[in-house]
């Protein structure tokens, strides 16, 4: 039981670093910025953060560190392998945004990476030229369903997010063991929940391996960190919900969802 509840634990701290930068190079806020989202908990937010901070020095970094000191065939296999896994969220996510065709390609790149893939380790379906793949959340669904974010906050552990952010995640941890309660080689094998935390583990310390320098060089160059974030947070969130249609903010990813860097004209 304690074991469970630790690495549960540090998936949730790993994966607060999945909305905080890009991948490499330096990050710098465009000067148009999207509507600002009220940030109505600023005191206990900032005490949220700096909070966060101490558990990123102290655990994650270290962690993220070792992992890009793997083989780099290892790293690609664990980073193609978690995202094959959140396609499971995906798909029903672009089922309630709509747009079934999309749900279908979905459903065909996790069936295509799941058994020819190696179960996602090989990025078959990219081979085979499938579409850009672009990851969703109960989050994005609800902002595409108009509902506003509402206050800006800090979760602890988590990270930014909004009150709908929040609530879609919600979502996204209720909704997420029906999910990944599906067959992975239809014989009725199924994904168990230690097999949900340890893939919501390695995506964090993915991403984080990715974005070592992006967030050093954002903290080093912010005269408020704190701010800094908060921005980008938003900018990315904005231009996810409205599926990179934007013209008013660039967003270049280096994986898909990963923000890399916002440049300022």
């Amino acid at each position: 039981m304690f074991r469970k509840l630790a690495i549960a634990i540090l998936s949730f701290s790993l994966l607060a670093f999945n909305a905080n930068a890009g991948s490499d190079g330096n990050i710098t806020i465009k000067t148009d910025q999207p509507k600002e989202i009220k940030d109505c908990f600023e005191k206990l937010n900032r005490a949220t953060f700096a909070f966060n901070q101490g558990l990123d020095k102290a655990i994650i970094k270290p962690l993220a560190e070792g992992y890009r000191n793997l083989p780099d065939p290892v790293q690609r296999g664990t980073s193609n392998a978690v995202k094959n896994l959140s396609n499971l969220i995906t798909i029903p996510n672009n089922i309630l945004q709509g747009d079934v065709k999309l749900a279908i390609i979905n459903t065909g790149r996790l069936v295509v990476n799941t058994t020819v893939g190696l179960l996602g380790t090989i990025d078959v379906a990219n081979k085979m030229g499938f579409p850009k793949y672009v990851k969703e959340d109960y989050g994005q669904t609800l902002g595409a369903w108009g509902v506003g974010p509402g206050c800006y906050i800090v979760l602890p552990v988590l990270g930014p997010s909004t009150i709908r952010d929040t609530a879609g995640s919600f979502v996204n941890v209720l909704g997420g063991d029906p999910w990944y309660n599906a067959s992975a080689h239809g014989n009725n094998e199924f994904l168990s929940k230690d097999i949900f935390i340890v893939s919501k583990t390695l995506s964090g310390v993915d991403f984080r391996a990715n974005n070592i320098e992006s967030l050093e060089n954002l903290e080093k160059n912010s005269l408020d960190f704190y701010a800094s974030v908060k921005s980008l947070y938003n900018q990315d969130r904005e231009n996810k919900i409205k599926n990179n249609k934007r013209g008013n903010i660039e967003v270049l990813y280096k994986d898909e969802q990963d923000w890399e860097e916002i440049d300022s004209q």
